[in-house]
């Protein structure tokens, strides 16, 4: 729902009020207050918005949130969605295969700057799943940064740590200040050399059952 209308509206009646108070007070000195900068308002508003956006005719996006403000009166011009936003991308199908989400969101038309804030989930083509509180995209120089603790977790491996710094697609990024990081790949070696040093021992004692090797899959 737009909120032009009422922006129309209104600033023919706010002209005329002042019209007529400029009219019955030219004997007397100003001293009301200046009216409040336009920047502290939002120049456009829409409610419940869900689009669908097509890349060379074919519907590629979607783009979810509950409300979307546009203010570009002030320094830098930015969109904001106090509510949240939901952006996920579909395949050729129209299978959802990627989203980005987050509670809170800034878009900085000038500096083409996405900063997300609370709760934000990332999910890429390639299987890579991304939560933090605090995300920044940055599309002028096509890098993705959080100085808050983020949890990477791809279908081989589990990063933590309080710097994330990548790419825009999260193809090359890096975790620093890491708590954790676990390799599906050593674990398997880890487990293979286990068995073989199980199975190849000579043990002149009765027999037992070999004992199963315990692997711990997360490392903190």
């Amino acid at each position: 729902m737009h909120r032009w209308h009422l922006y129309i509206i209104g600033i023919p009646i706010a002209a005329l009020l002042l019209l007529c108070i400029t009219a019955c007070s030219e004997q007397k000195e100003h001293t009301a207050p200046a009216v409040n900068p336009r920047d502290s308002l939002p120049m456009m508003r829409s409610y419940g918005v869900n689009t669908l956006i097509s890349d060379s005719g074919v519907i590629k996006y979607r783009m979810i949130a509950e409300r979307w403000m546009v203010n570009e009166a002030v320094n830098p011009p930015k969109w904001i969605f106090p509510r949240g936003i939901f952006m996920e991308q579909f395949d050729e199908t129209f299978h959802p295969e990627a989203y980005v989400q987050s509670d809170t969101a800034y878009y900085y038309t000038t500096k083409k700057l996405w900063h997300l804030i609370g709760n934000v989930r990332v999910k890429t083509v390639d299987g890579l799943r991304f939560n933090s509180e605090e995300l920044y995209w940055d599309q002028e120089r096509h890098e993705l940064y959080s100085n808050k603790f983020s949890r990477v977790v791809t279908p081989e491996r589990e990063l933590q740590g309080t710097r994330f710094t990548s790419d825009e697609h999260m193809r090359h990024y890096s975790v620093t200040t890491a708590k954790g990081s676990f390799q599906q790949e050593d674990a398997d070696k880890k487990d293979k050399n286990n068995n073989q040093n199980t199975n190849g021992a000579a043990d002149s004692t009765p027999k037992r059952a070999p004992a199963q090797p315990q692997i711990r899959r997360n490392v903190q």
